[in-house]
């Protein structure tokens, strides 16, 4: 048919276009069948050459095929259908100038080429959008099921298809940006057409993987084709519905539209969009957007986007957002805050904004802050993360500083984890961006703020005394005037006897004025009118005192007199003229500007003040956070302590001291997060050279162990050798330790004692740091010149036993461990310092000696006898000393001579006590450990060597059973098991019956301790008595026999000694005895147990350590009397608490541990000769209920606890398991588990507290949601079942009361 007789009509589907509508529209005639589609297509070809664009008129029909088809057709049909089609468009878009800017185009011309532009549109977008479907299709099924072959076929052609689309947008980009109107007769381009075209882009933005990298040259062509709609087609209107539209169903094409929409307004100047946009987004019903949490995530990343790219567009149209901040959705706020953020960083920062635009920032900020508490978690940590972005911008006004800062601080208690960890964060960025110094401790801070307030208080009252008002001379005469003319008036009144005042006229009348002028200064009126009225009569015509004459006297001395005074004022002023007007403005202004300058001044420094407090008060909520057992909390509270250390503050050591036990976490993260931090703060120093920053790192290190307690030390220990071991301790650091040990570098006596430490930690990962300077550390810290500080001595030892090997060799090695011979001269230095300091009263000697003592049976060869001389030296001094005291008192009365021990110094016995009890317990350790896996290793060597002699002659002549009975036996390896308890019984023989008969050297020193054991009212001195007692606990882990025939003495002691350091030292014997000899000491586990209740705080934590240590190791069978463990959980010392928490913590890791031993621990606890206060019973089981997390326990315990109720006797045991059953969560079953029971505690809801804690349990199940049926069970208000809950079976009353 003719072009002329038709007009192509865009359908609204592809089907419209097979029937008739009625108004003279082109019909598709035929649809071709997929086989016949090619040499159609090949037919459109030749056409096209021949006929240009217009052969689409003549062809429509095949390529509405291939769209109808396009699923059937093969690949390479598509592709061939797509190149055509864009050969077509593109010569089209290359002819349409030429033709539109003639002048003879007739109305059929025009008509065809309408035609001809609509149907090319239509099927090169239908193909895009076939091209774009079958891609999405294939993204989602990435296994194809149909076979191997296809699954190829669809990634090629997809890939051929992701090549053409950017050349297919720039192609129809191209043909927009022609004058198209002259084909619709210079009218508007039909609405369709634009919405075909632009529809094309709308698809290939749907696709999800279009915001990857590799297709930003496509998505800047979708760009730019839009643009061409917007600016020549008017497209505004549809693009703001469609922009709309995607953003609420893909959420991915969020980013892409915010670029885009910057671009339009900021490149092309469609800045109204912006508004069209927001005001489409803010008029979203909130109930809508809470309903569809998917949709609004679109507008929010959107809104965010935005207003990073183009903040101050944003902010004119930010208006219509704000109802949004009042809405259900979360992210709907999160957007509309970050949105302000951004505008205040980008817009309204700085301090030179005008009035209205810091009252928009003060405005944001407040919304701001009132969204810090928001109901939302999300909401909350998002904008402590916005505070942290605008404080590291430094776009928040100093007025605001405290404000935020106090937020942040309460935000610590938060109960969410993340806003806890982004509270931490903003408090971190204000330190390091804090505008007022870099030393914040509130102690420097009080000094020059008191000095400052001072001085402006001064400066207040100085300008208040100086800044006397001037008053005009006009104005103090009108207020003169009423007292002036009261003294006038009385001149012409007859006068009182001796009232005449002599007063003589000047010769002059300057002398004149000068005296009326005078005493109108002082005050005196009468006199100076008097004096007036006589010079008007002499001096009459001259002025002041000329003038008309005046029948009323008293007006013309009035007057007089006001000229007088008047004239005097403002001749005064100009008799002076350095005290000019204008100077003393000046003088006045310079003066309001220093007070102004000083008000500035305090307030800054107040603001430092109260941030610094903050801070402070911070650290304290930080620290404990520490232990928490999220993540990223820790690691936030570590970082954070490392900033706060940068800035001085006090309390930050503190906190730095108390991360160190986080060394030992099994986390990795948080190991490293310690590592880093003292990475931070001490591995990297200041300083010019190498030498200053190792000696700034020596100093920092060494500061820390100043006052540090043992636990301090070990993972400062545990630190630096992580350190040393990845070499990032320098060599200068090593050679300044050194030269401060040796005293080549001046320093104290603590900087020597703390490089020594710092030495021998570094030293547990290479040994080689000791053992190079042996001799160094045997000379310089165990000679004659220092022998007397022990302290350094015992380091020296600490240090040198690093050299000692793993007595327990790894599998497969089997070298001789490093040990020194006899004759070294270290224990010849050893034994001296020992022995000479053994007649020596120091406090320190008994530290030093165990460290000796230790140190000879770690490396010495023969250190049993070593030992043994020291023993004898120093037993013969205490020998020599008890005769030279007895010869002192047979002088003195020679009938009594006594050969009691109490004759000798205190201190010798509690030195010889000592040494004997460590000699003991290092000889007992060196057989079991040193001589058991020295025999062990040289038995090995023995059958190594005997495997290698005997050869292969031997196993020939075994018979072939044996050989596989002996193989089966080594495989099992009984041989080396057999051979191992062989050498264990061998130890064990000797500590049994040899080290403690009576030919070995201990025998000669048990009588003694015993006897001061024994006798405490003999020996009362309490340093005597525990040294005594600890060496009893030492003898004892020598023999099982002695040990059993001593325990009773040792327990009793640990029950009745009235000094806490016996009983402490009995506690630890009795926890090693508990390992050593576990049947033994199975029988007094409960006298363990009842140091629990000590009345001592160091020995409740002392048991509570031990007991801790021997449940958890499995060392003590737990049983009820754990109930006693629970009691620590209300210790008043935080220190003892922590221990219990501990405790309970690591046996919840112990399967269903606490489960087992709840029952027992409530009857205990609740039991009235338990003495345990009611509201203390509850703390203890809040905390232990805390660990009861699986249903199955819940519901087993609430059989238990129902069913205790039956042998429970008294009202206090029926209230406390009434309450433990309020802290059980809950379940369907475990509701089924307390109606079963309910026999069990019916007659006990008689008690309005009972009663009220049932209530309690079923209002918070109600609360936590349950089935129907359930509900109905526990009493909720279900249609026909009012007050069906079961606890009206006994009481037959309403739920809401137990009368």
């Amino acid at each position: 048919c003719a072009a002329a007789a038709w007009e192509f009509h865009l359908p609204l589907a592809p089907t419209d276009l097979r029937r008739d509508d009625g108004r003279g529209g082109y019909v598709v005639q035929k649809v071709v069948s997929a086989r016949e589609l090619p040499p159609a297509l090949t037919a459109f070809r030749t056409a096209f050459r021949a006929r240009g664009a217009l052969a689409v008129l003549q062809h429509f029909d095949s390529l509405y095929s291939l769209l109808h088809h396009f699923q059937a057709v093969e690949t390479a049909v598509r592709e061939d259908g797509l190149e055509l089609m864009m050969q077509v468009v593109s010569h089209h878009s290359k002819e349409l100038p030429a033709i539109l800017g003639g002048a003879g185009l007739s109305q059929a011309d025009r008509t065809a080429h309408l035609n001809t532009l609509k149907m090319n549109c239509y099927l090169l977008t239908g193909l895009v959008d076939a091209f774009e479907m079958e891609t999405s299709s294939s993204a989602l099924l990435e296994v194809d099921p149909s076979g191997k072959n296809k699954k190829n076929r669809t990634k090629i052609s997809g890939s051929l298809w992701e090549e053409e689309r950017e050349p297919l947008l720039r192609l129809l980009t191209q043909l927009l940006q022609l004058d198209l109107r002259q084909l619709w007769g210079g009218l508007v381009v039909e609405e369709d057409f634009v919405s075909l075209v632009t529809g094309s882009c709308y698809r290939i933005l749907e696709n999800s993987s279009i915001g990857l990298q590799k297709y930003r040259a496509t998505r800047e062509a979708v760009t730019h084709l839009l643009t061409a709609a917007l600016i020549h087609y008017n497209h505004m209107f549809s693009a703001t519905l469609k922009i709309t539209q995607m953003l609420h169903h893909f959420e991915h094409v969020a980013t892409v539209f915010a670029r885009a929409v910057s671009l339009w307004a900021t490149e092309y100047g469609l800045k109204s969009l912006v508004g069209e946009l927001l005001r489409e987004i803010g008029q979203k019903h909130q109930q809508d957007l809470a309903r569809d949490a998917s949709g609004v995530k679109g507008y929010a990343v959107f809104i965010t986007e935005l207003a990073e790219q183009i903040p101050a567009l944003v902010l004119s149209h930010i208006s219509v957002l704000l109802h949004h901040l009042d809405g259900e959705s979360y992210m709907m706020r999160n957007a509309v805050l970050a949105a302000m953020a951004e505008v205040l960083v980008q817009v309204l920062n700085g301090d030179q904004l005008e009035e209205a635009a810091r009252g928009t920032r003060d405005q944001f900020l407040n919304m701001l802050q009132a969204h810090v508490c928001d109901v939302h978690s999300f909401v909350r940590s998002r904008v402590l993360q916005l505070f942290t972005r605008i404080v590291q911008c430094k776009a928040l006004p100093l007025t605001q500083f405290q404000s935020v800062v106090s937020l942040a601080v309460g935000r610590l208690k938060d109960k969410s984890v993340i806003v806890v960890k982004n509270a931490i964060q903003l408090l971190a960025a204000f330190l390091s961006n804090n505008p007022f110094s870099c030393k914040l401790s509130c102690t420097d801070l009080t000094e020059p703020l008191n000095k400052e307030v001072q001085k402006l208080q001064e400066m207040r009252a100085h300008a208040r005394s100086t800044a006397a008002p001037a008053i005009a001379p006009e104005e103090e005469w009108e207020a003169m005037l009423p007292e002036v003319r009261a003294a006038t008036q009385q001149l012409f009144q007859p006068l009182q006897e001796g009232e005449e005042e002599e007063l003589e006229v000047e010769e002059t009348v300057e002398s004149t004025l000068e005296k009326i002028t005078g005493l109108l200064r002082k005050l005196n009126y009468r006199s100076a009118a008097c004096l007036t009225q006589k010079a008007l009569c002499r001096f009459q015509g001259k002025e002041p005192f000329s003038g008309p004459a005046e029948e009323n006297k008293e007006v013309a001395i009035l007057g007089v007199l006001k000229r007088i005074y008047t004239g005097s004022c403002l001749g005064e002023k100009s008799e002076d003229p350095p005290r000019d007007k204008t100077e003393e403005v000046v003088l006045e202004e310079q003066c309001q500007t220093e007070l102004v300058k000083q008000k500035m001044l305090v307030q800054y420094l107040q603001d430092a003040y109260n941030f610094s407090a903050k801070i402070t008060e911070a650290l304290g909520l930080i620290s404990k956070m520490m232990y928490e057992n999220c993540v990223s909390v820790v690691q936030e509270a570590i970082e954070f302590f490392v900033t706060v250390s940068k800035f001085d503050v006090p309390q930050a050591l503190l906190g730095v001291r108390r991360m160190l036990p986080l060394i030992w976490s099994k986390d990795p993260a948080i190991k490293e997060a310690v590592l880093n931090a003292y990475r931070q703060l001490y591995l990297n120093p200041s300083g010019d050279s190498e030498r200053a920053r190792a000696q700034g790192l020596v100093h920092s290190l060494s500061l820390i162990m100043v006052d540090a307690s043992l636990g301090t030390i070990q993972c400062l220990e545990e630190i630096i050798s992580e350190f040393v071991e990845k070499d990032e301790i320098k060599p200068a650091v090593i050679q300044l330790l050194w030269e401060q040990f040796t005293e080549k570098s001046q320093c104290s006596l603590l900087e020597r004692r703390a490089a020594m430490m710092l030495l021998g930690m570094m030293a547990r990962r290479k040994p080689e740091i000791i053992g190079s300077n042996l001799d160094v550390l045997v000379t310089v810290g165990l000679s004659e010149k220092l022998c007397e500080d022990y302290r350094l001595a015992q380091e020296v030892c600490n240090a040198i036993s690093r050299l000692a090997c793993n007595p327990k060799p790894a599998l497969g090695k089997n070298s001789a461990p490093f040990r020194l011979p006899q004759n070294h001269m270290l224990f010849d230095c050893l034994s001296e310092t020992v022995s000479k300091g053994f007649g020596q009263p120091s406090a320190h000697w008994i530290p030093f000696m165990e460290a000796a003592v230790m140190l000879i049976y770690q490396l010495a060869e023969g250190a049993e006898e070593i030992c043994a001389h020291i023993l004898q030296v120093c037993s013969q001094q205490a020998l020599d000393k008890l005769q030279e005291a007895d010869r002192q008192k047979a002088e003195v009365s020679p009938s009594r001579v006594s050969d009691d021990a109490s004759s000798l110094p205190t201190f010798l016995l509690v030195h010889l006590v000592s040494l004997v009890g460590q000699v003991a317990l290092q000889q007992v350790a060196y057989l079991e450990v040193s001589v058991s896996a020295e025999l062990r290793r040289r038995r090995i060597l023995r059958e190594e060597k005997t495997k290698k002699h005997s050869g292969n002659s031997v196993k020939r002549q075994r018979p072939q059973s044996m050989g596989k009975e002996t193989t089966m036996e080594e495989e099992l390896g009984l041989v080396g098991a057999l051979a191992d308890d062989t050498e264990a019984e061998l130890i064990r023989s000797i500590c049994e019956t040899e080290l403690l008969d009576g030919k070995h050297l201990f025998s000669a020193f048990v009588p003694l301790v015993l006897k001061i054991c024994s006798n405490p009212g003999l020996y009362s001195d309490s340093s005597l008595s525990a040294a005594a007692a600890l060496s009893l606990g030492k003898f004892c882990m020598i023999s099982s026999e002695f040990c059993d025939s001593h325990l009773r003495l040792l327990f009793t002691l640990m029950e009745k000694s009235p000094l806490p350091a016996v009983r402490s030292n009995l506690i630890i014997a009795a926890g090693d005895l508990a390992i050593r000899f576990p049947n033994l000491v199975e029988p007094w586990a409960s006298h363990l147990y009842a140091r629990l209740r000590d009345p001592c705080p160091s020995v409740r934590e002392t048991a509570g350590l031990v007991m801790t240590h021997l449940i958890l190791k499995d060392m003590v069978k737990v049983k009820g009397q754990v109930s006693e463990m629970a009691t620590l959980l209300i210790d008043p010392e935080k220190a003892i608490m922590g221990v219990a928490q501990y405790f309970f913590s690591e046996l919840s890791n112990k399967g269903n541990a606490i489960y087992n031993l709840l029952p027992d621990i409530i009857s205990h606890l609740s039991d009235p000769n338990c003495s345990i206060e009611e509201e203390s019973f509850h703390t203890i089981m809040r905390h232990l209920f805390l660990y009861i997390t699986k249903d199955r326990q819940t519901e087993s315990l609430v059989e238990k606890l129902c069913q205790r109720f039956r042998t429970a006797r008294t009202e206090r045991q029926y209230r406390d398991l009434s309450y433990c059953l309020t802290l059980l969560p809950l379940s369907d079953r475990g509701l089924h588990k307390l109606q079963d029971n309910f026999d069990c505690f019916a007659d006990k809801l008689q008690d309005p507290i009972i009663y009220g804690y049932f209530q309690t349990v079923l209002a918070r199940f109600r609360r936590a949601g349950s089935k129907p049926e359930t509900k109905v069970r526990i009493g909720a208000k279900c249609p026909g079942q009012e007050n069906n809950c079961f606890l009206h079976t006994v009481i037959g009353k309403p739920c809401s009361s137990p009368f």
